[in-house]
C-alpha cells in the first residue's frame, strides 16, 4: 500500500510502500477518500517536535482524514461498512497519507450531511482546535472579546464563526485581500496585519488566539486585560503540555527554558499563557458536525491535489499558496 512518508527529518517527504493497517476491536478500517494537510505536517517533516514527541521512522503523514467505513472491529456499534466518516486520529504511530487506515471509533464522526469528502477532511484537526481552544481553554462567554490571529487560516476560519457563535466580540487580523471575507465569518472588526496593527488596540481583549508566534504573541500580551489568556498554536509549549506527555525532567527544563520570554512578560503584565495542541476526540467532532448542519460553521478547501501530488500540496500550504482553506488530497 503506497503511502506519503518523513523518511528522515527535513528531507522531501517520499512516497513508500507500507503493510496494510492492522483492525483492533475497537477500530474502524477507512478507505481514504481525502486527506487534509496542515502545518503540523510539516512541523513533523522538520523535526521540530522530535525533542518532545520522537517518532520512527518513516513516518507516515496526514493529521485529517474523510473516507468510507470498510470494516469495522467486534467492539464497535455506532459505525457501519459503508458510513462516509470523518476524522483527526491519533498519529503518534503514522498518519493518514495511505489507501487505508484503522482509527479508534472514540476518534471518529460521521460526515456532515450534504458535505464532499473534500471539505470533511478540511475540518477536524483545525476545528478540535478551535474548539478545544474558544470552549475548554478559554471557557468564551457571550459578550467578552477575542482577538484572532491570520483569521483566513485554517484555525482561523472555524475559530472566527465559533467565537461569533459563542457570543463574543470578534477581531481578527488578516490581510486586506481577506478583510471581506473574514467579515463575512463573521467578525466584528478585521484588522489588517500589514498596515493596522493590532497592539494599538489597547488591553481590551479577554482572550488572544494567536497562529503566529513569535513577536506576534509577546505583543499579544500587552492587549489583554488583567487575567486574559493568549493561546499560542505555534507555541511556545507550556509546563501543562510537558505534563501531559509525561516528560522526563530533562525535557520538562527545556519547555520551560523556550517558554520562559513568554512566561515572564505573562506574568508582569499579570496575563496568562497556554500553549494548545489538540486532542483527537469524536465526541468534539460530533458537536462541530451539528454546528455544520445547522449552518452555523462552513469548511473551506483552499486547494485540491492528486495523491501523486502530495508534495506539492505541502509545499504550496508552507508557501502560502493555498488560501481561505486547507490543501487536501484526494484519492480516486
Amino acid at each position: 500500500m503506497k503511502a506519503w512518508a518523513v523518511t528522515s527529518y527535513k528531507n522531501p517527504i517520499q512516497q513508500i510502500e507500507i503493510a496494510e493497517p492492522a483492525v483492533g476491536v475497537d477500530d474502524i478500517l477507512i478507505e481514504v477518500k481525502a486527506i487534509g494537510l496542515n502545518h503540523l505536517d510539516e512541523l513533523m517533516r522538520r523535526g521540530e517536535f522530535k525533542a518532545l514527541m520522537p517518532v520512527a521512522m518513516p513516518f507516515v503523514l496526514g493529521h485529517d482524514v474523510s473516507g468510507v467505513v470498510a470494516a469495522v472491529g467486534a467492539n464497535v456499534s455506532n459505525f457501519k461498512v459503508g458510513d462516509h466518516v470523518y476524522s483527526r486520529p491519533t498519529t503518534s504511530g503514522g498518519g493518514a497519507l495511505t489507501g487505508r487506515v484503522a482509527i479508534k471509533q472514540s476518534e471518529v464522526s460521521l460526515v456532515p450531511a450534504g458535505f464532499t469528502f473534500e471539505q470533511a477532511a478540511a475540518v477536524p484537526l483545525v476545528g478540535l482546535t478551535a474548539w478545544q481552544s474558544l470552549i475548554e481553554l478559554a471557557k468564551l462567554a457571550p459578550g467578552q472579546r477575542v482577538l484572532i490571529h491570520g483569521g483566513a487560516g485554517g484555525v482561523g476560519i472555524i475559530a472566527v464563526q465559533l467565537a461569533k457563535h459563542l457570543g463574543a466580540h470578534v477581531t481578527a487580523t488578516a490581510s486586506a485581500a481577506d478583510r471581506e471575507f473574514v467579515a463575512d465569518l463573521g467578525a466584528d472588526t478585521v484588522l489588517d496585519y500589514r498596515k493596522q496593527y493590532f497592539s494599538g488596540q489597547g488591553r481590551v481583549f479577554d482572550l488572544v488566539l494567536d497562529s503566529v508566534g513569535g513577536e506576534t504573541l509577546l505583543k499579544s500580551l500587552e492587549v489583554l486585560k488583567p487575567g486574559g489568556l493568549a493561546i499560542g498554536l505555534t507555541g511556545p509549549a507550556d509546563a501543562e503540555f510537558a505534563k501531559r506527555l509525561n516528560a522526563n525532567p530533562v525535557v520538562s527544563l527545556l519547555v520551560k527554558l523556550l517558554a520562559a520570554k513568554v512566561t515572564r512578560k505573562a506574568a508582569k503584565l499579570g496575563v496568562r499563557y497556554r500553549f494548545m495542541f489538540m486532542q483527537p476526540s469524536g465526541a468534539q467532532l460530533n458537536q462541530l458536525t451539528r454546528l455544520i448542519e445547522a449552518g452555523i460553521i462552513r469548511s473551506f478547501v483552499g486547494g485540491t491535489y492528486s495523491f501523486e501530488h502530495a508534495p506539492e500540496a505541502l509545499a504550496d500550504l508552507v508557501q502560502g499558496k493555498v488560501r481561505r482553506g486547507k490543501a487536501v488530497v484526494v484519492l480516486d
